[in-house]
């Protein structure tokens, strides 16, 4: 039995070769010698004869194109596409510049400057006990408690950057609510909100020290740039919650309100350090109200006025 099957198996094998070893035999027989014809050069002239044998335009079957017939085919699907007009005219399409207007910045922004006060709060919080004691005077040991506060400069020094950073980013949200400007962007317009709160108390300074050294009034002038500053760190201070609620209320009504309690707090604290700036100065030297308040004029308020026209100048020439 094993060798029937191993002969019958031999048999088919045979007869498959055989057959298409006949089928390649018929089909180098029956298609047709293709002869290339090389075009013939005439040897006086260099140009072409006339008489080149060109191939039969049957051969293809896409009559009147010039591209192969997958091409037409894909051609042909793509136009059928009633989504995308694949083979149609190109369009012009304009579009505007995308101006976002996530507030994620000032999230950051503002969890940075609480971090920052959250620090100088747990570092240095003997001298926040005594800065508060000092400016609600709780304690009568006001004194001695100035003398405490004279010696630690560094968290005084954080308190100022602190003041300079929270009234620059209050100067900014003023401006884009009475929108004053639209030609800075939020970073610009903080770092100049910021640089010129920083020039103007830096100015001041200088002013005092001046003013003591050639009046021969330093007590006095220290005395006063004491209660300037003091009252500037509460100020740093007290703004924080303004602030949050200001980048974060999308109510025009909510922000008026906002607004309209943040000058009430700054006019209270411009009194109060009016009132506080002239007993300190008045233990020192004698002065009457009246001159103390020609020098509030000349350079508390009329810096600040000049300021606000600079900054109103420079932007009508942007504009």
């Amino acid at each position: 039995m094993i060798k029937f099957f191993l002969s019958f198996f031999t048999a088919i094998f045979f007869t498959t070769g055989l057959v298409a070893q006949t089928s390649n035999d018929s089909t180098k027989k029956d298609s047709p010698v293709e002869t290339k014809l090389a075009p013939i050069r005439d040897s006086t002239n260099n140009t072409k004869d006339s008489t080149i044998i060109k191939p039969d335009s049957s051969t293809f079957p896409n009559k009147g194109s010039e591209f192969p017939d997958e091409i037409v085919l894909f051609k042909k699907v793509l136009s059928m596409n009633a989504y995308f007009n694949f083979l149609g005219k190109r369009q012009v399409q304009l579009s505007q510049e995308h101006n976002s207007s996530s507030t994620d910045y000032l999230f950051y922004l503002l969890v940075s400057i609480l971090l920052y006060f959250g620090l100088i709060r747990v570092f240095f919080e003997k001298y926040m006990n005594n800065l508060f004691q000092l400016f609600f005077r709780i304690s009568m040991r006001q004194q001695q408690i100035r003398e405490q506060l004279l010696q630690t400069p560094l968290p005084s020094l954080l308190l100022n950057v602190l003041f300079v950073i929270s009234g620059g980013l209050y100067g900014c949200f003023l401006i884009e609510y009475y929108r004053m400007t639209d030609q800075f962007n939020f970073p610009s317009l903080l770092a100049y909100c910021c640089g010129s709160l920083f020039l103007l108390y830096l100015v001041k300074f200088a002013l005092l020290k001046c003013c003591g050294w050639i009046f021969n009034i330093k007590k006095a002038a220290d005395a006063y740039i004491f209660v300037v500053f003091l009252i500037n760190k509460m100020l740093g201070i007290l703004l924080i919650p303004f602030l949050i609620i200001m980048a974060f209320a999308n109510n025009n009504d909510v922000d008026q309100i906002i607004i309209t309690i943040s000058f009430i707090l700054l006019i209270i604290l411009f009194i109060y350090r009016f009132s506080a700036g002239y007993r300190q100065v008045r233990t020192e030297i004698k002065i009457s109200i009246f001159h103390f308040f020609i020098y509030l004029c000349a350079f508390e308020i009329t810096p600040l006025i000049l300021i606000y026209k600079l900054f109103l100048s420079n932007l009508e020439k942007a504009f």
